[in-house]
């Protein structure tokens, strides 16, 4: 494309700061409400902040001001907390679509630029190809065999060809490149676009909750519906035993916030929000938060081989010629037909060439041929690759009316427009296997003889003389065998879903140890087969190729109906349809199309499919540290629940040995603990030789439930003992109260280091690296120890100095009550070996 021309000179610099001025940037804004604002909602709108308000209000009116002023503080502590949380979730986010936004190409000053689509202006001049996006409103001011979908817009699914010399030579921002390229100037930006007016009303659709989310919700629901009955239980309690309502009102709160789990969401959200950030600085973007969730699961991973496995560094290595020879790379010269062959291959390609094998034909023409003709030839028609098995066509014309009519594509659809003979056939095909078992990629090349400029509706009505075959080795990657053997031994399967041949792509395989490369199908084999069969064969075959949109998606779908939580990767725009399918959709930030990108949940950066084996490894040790999280809160949620309640319902001596400030106070050191400390924890040695979860399977199982639940109630037991070893010394109420609370906060220190890990002993998990584990230890000792220390806080919490045996006992108790399960893990370990 010669940009020097006047009419594709485009905006200069100062038009740019002017526009964008006058017209604002390509960004649509919907929604005004104050995202701090909308915070504050959201968090006044929890339980935990609606029962601490209820119980500061008691405390005024009582006339108890220091408890009062202490748990507003608290209400703006744990907002404080939550704001981070939330500012550090937004950051993460932010990011993210920093990163996920995609860039386009214009022209400004005679050049041609790349930029964010937000920064495009009215009145840029926007060059749009094949598989890109439209970012932007715009009349078409140049184009070439140009068409687009818009059926976001409009709903029609068939692509509409324009130009600039049709009434409907108008583009539309969110609508798709089906084919050709154009160049178009932006009329409409942002909001004023067809899509940004239509686009607050898309705001309004809610996402879906995935399984986990869900799960998580129901749980909590049931936590909440069991702590309003133990709060009016323990509400008629106190009051039969006090006669007092506010009073009872009050200790029946401080049962309610010990019952709540609020921590559990603020986990997930600040998991999965850092997860992604993580993932990120890793190489991989995720587009949805979620997909996070989903990694751990995948058992299977479909990737394509060209660019994936391969290099994706085509070079020219044999030709074979009508005559029936085979000519090598360094031989090209010697023959007349060779130098043929070359040129109608490079006229089949594009003229501005991308693909690597387009490239290494263009590099073959320039090298082999005495007189360049590329500047001389206009290309006049195209036919973009299409059909089953693909083919393309390019017709091209100079001056004198000279016309060269060539085309390129897979070796099986050459034949077929060539009509050779079966005796041709077999002697091509021959030639073709012989070529594809040394691990060559082959293409079939014709010449055509048309004229006029009625052109046919299809490439294959045009009559064509089969003029060769050009073969390309596209080494494997340094690393994938390494790769391989990573899923391999993480229990994950890998199938590879490839356009090319058979034999190349075995070939290819079995150079990298591929599992299974020695069973192949086709597309056109995979169509005839009924949903059932697939089923049964997309288990048992690894090596898919000549592969189209409509088997691609096939295959995933038959994976996904045999259970498979299938990661699929993909980077052109027939892998649109198969990235959309998947579980787990896998982009090519390079190579890939922003069709492919806009479809899929994750995105490589570096092309690099080791990045996979990172980012399920990533996705398996989110959920394991969130779980470990969750299963924390429940174990330390129990003794405070029961510490509160069974005293009271006992009957017991000092009936209520907590206040809504002590359970307060537990909270504001427990959540930091769940959601910094285990989100900050490293992968465990075993992460990637546990093989996937299943995704359909519940957050926790019986026997993990059962773990927490007893963990609970051993750290409960501790906490009894100790209150009843208080009682029976005759110490008074604040002795047991500060006894009680020292015990407890040692088993939540223990308890914090010991649940690291539910496999390895804490002699192995104190070595793993996590640096905010003494920071968080150590913030909870020097709280504890201000409590004690300084009189005016011992008073506010009714504690009472306690002797070093005293101190030593409760440390001793709280440490016993959860070490135990050191010896439940030797045990766990011991049936494993």
């Amino acid at each position: 494309m010669n940009t020097s021309e006047q009419e594709l000179k485009g905006l200069s610099f100062n038009e740019v700061v002017e526009n964008r001025k006058k017209f604002g940037i390509n960004k649509s804004n919907y929604k005004n409400e104050s995202r701090f604002l909308s915070f504050l909602k959201t968090v006044f709108a929890e339980p935990m902040v609606v029962l601490l308000l209820i119980a500061s209000a008691i405390y005024f009116i009582n006339e108890q001001y220091s408890d009062a002023v202490f748990l507003s503080v608290s209400i703006l502590l744990i907002v404080a907390i939550s704001l981070y949380q939330e500012k550090r979730s937004q950051n993460a986010l932010a990011k993210l679509q920093e990163f996920t936004e995609p860039l386009c190409k214009v022209i400004r000053e005679g050049q041609q630029q790349n930029i964010k689509t937000h920064d495009i202006v009215v009145g840029d001049l926007v060059v749009i190809e094949e598989g890109s996006m439209v970012p932007a409103d715009g009349f078409i001011i140049r184009s070439n065999d140009f068409s687009v979908n818009e059926s976001i817009l409009t709903g029609e699914s068939m692509s509409v060809f324009k130009d600039r010399k049709k009434d409907d030579n108008t583009v539309f921002s969110g609508t798709t490149v089906v084919s050709g390229l154009a160049v178009f100037k932006v009329t409409e930006v942002g909001n004023q676009t067809s899509l940004g007016k239509i686009g607050s009303s898309l705001e309004a659709i809610s996402e879906e909750k995935t399984p986990l989310e869900l799960q998580i919700g129901n749980f909590i629901k049931k936590m909440v519906f069991a702590g309003a009955l133990m709060f009016i239980l323990v509400w008629c309690i106190n009051y039969i035993k006090l006669g007092n309502i506010l009073g009872s009102l009050l200790l029946a709160l401080t049962l309610a916030m010990s019952i709540l789990p609020e921590e559990i969401p603020v986990a997930f959200t600040t998991f999965m929000a850092l997860g992604s950030r993580r993932l990120m600085k890793l190489g991989i973007i995720v587009k949805q938060m979620k997909t996070v969730e989903t990694l751990g699961s995948a058992t299977v991973i479909c990737t394509d081989k060209t660019g994936t496995i391969t290099q994706n560094k085509m070079e020219l290595a044999r030709l074979y010629l009508p005559s029936g020879s085979e000519v090598a790379v360094n031989t090209f010269r010697e023959l007349k037909e060779t130098e043929e062959l070359l040129t109608i291959a490079m006229w089949a390609s594009e003229p501005i060439a991308f693909d690597p094998m387009e490239i290494a034909l263009h590099n073959a023409y320039k090298k082999n041929t005495d007189k360049d003709l590329r500047s001389s030839f206009k290309m006049i028609h195209e036919y973009p690759l299409s059909g089953t098995p693909p083919m393309m066509t390019h017709l091209f014309e100079d001056t004198y009316g000279i016309r060269i009519i060539a085309a390129k594509g897979a070796p099986e659809a050459i034949f077929e427009v060539c009509h050779l003979s079966k005796e041709e056939k077999e002697k091509v095909t021959l030639a073709m296997d012989k070529l594809t078992r040394k691990g060559y990629r082959v293409l079939g090349v014709a010449k055509g003889n048309f004229q006029g400029t009625n052109f046919p509706e299809t490439q294959q009505e045009i009559p064509f003389i089969f003029k060769g075959l050009v073969a390309f080795y596209d080494p494997p990657k340094d690393n994938i065998k390494e790769v391989l053997e990573s899923f391999y031994s993480a229990g994950i399967g890998v199938k590879i879903i490839t356009g090319d041949n058979a034999r190349t792509t075995n070939a290819i395989a079995q150079e990298i140890n591929f599992s299974g490369f020695d069973k192949a199908i086709t597309g056109e084999e995979l169509m005839k087969l009924n949903d059932a069969e697939l089923q049964s064969e997309v288990m048992n075959i690894n090596v898919f190729s000549r592969m189209f949109p409509e088997a691609k998606l096939r295959i995933v779908n038959a994976l996904k109906a045999n259970g498979q939580i299938v990661a699929m990767t993909g980077d052109g725009v027939n892998d649109g349809p198969s990235l959309k399918a998947a579980h787990i959709g896998i982009a090519m930030g390079t190579k890939g199309t922003a069709i492919a990108k806009d479809a899929a949940s994750l995105i490589l950066v570096e092309d690099d499919l080791s990045k996979m084996v990172d980012a399920v490894a990533m996705g398996r040790k989110i959920y394991t540290n969130l779980k470990k999280a969750i299963q924390y809160i429940i174990s330390i949620h129990i003794p405070i629940i029961l510490i509160v309640f069974l005293p009271l319902a006992l009957g017991w001596i000092y009936p209520n040995i907590f206040s809504p400030l002590h359970v307060i106070l537990l909270e504001l050191v427990m959540g930091p603990t769940c959601s910094i400390i285990y989100e900050n924890e490293p992968a465990e040695a075993d992460t990637m030789q546990r093989g996937p979860r299943p995704f359909t399977s519940t957050f926790f199982n019986i026997k993990e439930l059962v773990v927490s639940i007893l963990q609970g109630i051993a750290i409960t037991l501790g906490l009894l003992f100790t209150y009843q070893w208080s009682v029976h010394n005759q110490w008074n109420e604040d002795t047991t109260r500060s006894m009680v609370f020292l015990t407890l906060m040692t088993a939540n220190v223990v308890l914090t280091l010991v649940n690291r890990s539910f496999y390895y002993s804490l002699l192995v998990t104190l070595r793993y690296k996590n640096v905010l584990i003494p920071v968080i230890v150590g913030i909870t000792v020097f709280l504890v120890t201000l409590l004690f220390a300084i009189p005016y806080l011992r008073s506010l919490f009714s504690f009472e100095p306690i002797t070093f045996i005293q101190l030593i006992s409760c440390v001793l108790i709280g440490s016993l009550s959860v070490l135990w399960f050191e010896v439940a893990k030797y045990f766990r370990r011991r049936k494993r070996s």
